[in-house]
């Protein structure tokens, strides 16, 4: 072991049990941190079979496994019942996300022309904007008191949502918006109990109320937004203009209204919750990795010096980017690919019973012992063009991989490193001493009790 490998920063991880948990511990687990659940096999092995009250279930980590599920056998896979129950109550099951079959074919192939490169690459002088705003607004904190940075980047990926989905005109009340978002988050806990003792959804759970209440009220705001836009259409077209022009290419079919409300709620909870959380994990894990900073500042001055980040320099901050890859894989935004065989299939040479859930725990896959050298450590390296090159394209999922990748995977990657720089140049993020950040899956990958850290200029 070298000397540069001994001094790579290693974040606490969390304590995953030798053995499968017992049936009330699992489910007491499920409902505070449903990643706490998983096996250590999960860590090691190719697959592993679990099971709960009768009912087999299977992870896949093996990257050619993976790839059977989520690309070659795709079309057998379909999402699991556990998305429609956790995900649709949030988003509506009229989006892209949740819809499947001919249904779900057609809404892609209408919504992918606003997220072609070369659209992403004119949203850029928003996403610079929004940062710059940010960091104002954390330069103005008081001094040696410790800020909630994944407030701070939800903040900020919510502003540059409303910029360029909205041009600004969605007059969102952020606050309540992101609120609202959360109190449904914290329940998922619960909808995965519930999801997995298969009772009926209208058994209640603590917070079902309130995250119903918090559901109607974003849904209710999406549908004003459309109705004034289709009412006040704008010059500039944005991606909300997109949306509501897009058309089957093949049918000329166009979205309802049900179908852009549930689209642009998927888009902007979507949108701005996972970019956040991508940004929050690199500020922390770069704040404990000075070398890792330090390399950062100067590709940054090297690349851009003062100005705004500019759409030509996107690509050329290579490092920078690495640095938001490596945070994904360690703390992937989705944590978890749940799917279910539609019929009797094969996977990797395991025999899968139609009805038979299918999982992909990307969190566990992104930290395998056989995938990656030193896998719980934060090395940006690994995704050096050299490193990467031939890199099973099953062994790093923060998008998902075959036809149902995001389809916000581009622009995800562009505002991460757009924002990322911006912030990096402007100020110093600090870890709290003593502060263990512990991982929660609620949908997303979240910080447990959020993310204070100290902030100063630079």
């Amino acid at each position: 072991m070298t000397l540069v490998e001994t001094q790579r920063f290693v974040p606490p991880g969390l304590d995953h049990p030798a053995e499968p948990l017992k049936a009330l511990r699992f489910l007491r687990t499920l409902v505070r941190n449903p990643l706490e659940t998983w096996p250590e096999a999960l860590f090691h092995e190719r697959s592993q079979w679990l099971g709960f009250a009768g009912r087999p279930l299977l992870f896949v980590m093996d990257p050619a496994m993976v790839e059977e599920v989520l690309v070659s056998k795709a079309e057998v896979f379909p999402k699991a019942p556990i998305v429609q129950r956790a995900i649709g109550a949030a988003v509506g099951n009229k989006s892209i996300f949740t819809a499947e079959g001919a249904d779900w074919r057609w809404q892609r192939r209408a919504s992918s022309p606003p997220f072609r490169h070369g659209t992403i690459l004119g949203f850029v002088p928003a996403m610079a904007q929004a940062a710059e705003a940010a960091a104002e607004r954390l330069r103005d904190a008081p001094a040696g008191q410790a800020v909630d940075v994944s407030e701070a980047m939800m903040a900020t990926t919510f502003d540059v949502i409303v910029e360029t989905m909205l041009s600004g005109r969605g007059s969102f009340d952020t606050e309540r918006f992101g609120a609202q978002i959360s109190h449904y988050f914290e329940t998922v806990g619960w909808i995965a109990a519930i999801t997995v003792l298969r009772l009926p959804t209208w058994m209640p759970y603590p917070g079902k109320r309130r995250a119903r209440a918090g559901n109607r009220f974003l849904k209710a705001e999406m549908t004003r937004v459309i109705a004034e836009r289709r009412a006040n259409p704008g010059t500039t077209p944005d991606l909300l203009d997109f949306l509501i022009a897009a058309a089957d290419p093949e049918t000329g079919r166009a979205m309802t209204d049900l179908e852009l409300a549930d689209n642009l709620l998927t888009f902007v909870v979507a949108g701005h919750e996972t970019t956040a959380l991508a940004l929050t994990w690199a500020l922390w894990l770069t704040a404990n990795a000075p070398d890792v900073e330090s390399r950062v500042l100067d590709e940054i001055a090297s690349v851009a010096g003062d100005a705004a980040i500019d759409a030509g320099q996107v690509d050329k901050l290579v490092y920078t980017k690495q640095v938001i890859q490596e945070a994904m894989r360690l703390f992937p935004p989705a944590p978890l690919i749940p799917r279910i065989a539609s019929e009797d299939v094969t996977v990797g040479g395991e025999k899968v019973a139609a009805r038979t859930p299918v999982y992909v725990p990307v969190y566990a896959i992104h930290r395998h012992r056989l995938i990656w050298d030193d896998p719980e450590s934060f090395d940006p390296d690994r995704f050096s063009p050299e490193r990467s090159k031939g890199r099973h394209r099953g062994a790093y999922l923060p998008f998902g991989a075959g036809p149902r990748i995001c389809i916000g995977a581009s622009f995800a990657q562009v505002e991460a490193v757009v924002i990322f720089a911006t912030l990096m140049r402007a100020l110093r993020f600090m870890p709290v001493p003593g502060h263990r950040p512990k991982p929660n899956t609620r949908l997303t990958l979240r910080p447990d009790g959020g993310m204070p850290m100290m902030v100063a200029r630079r």
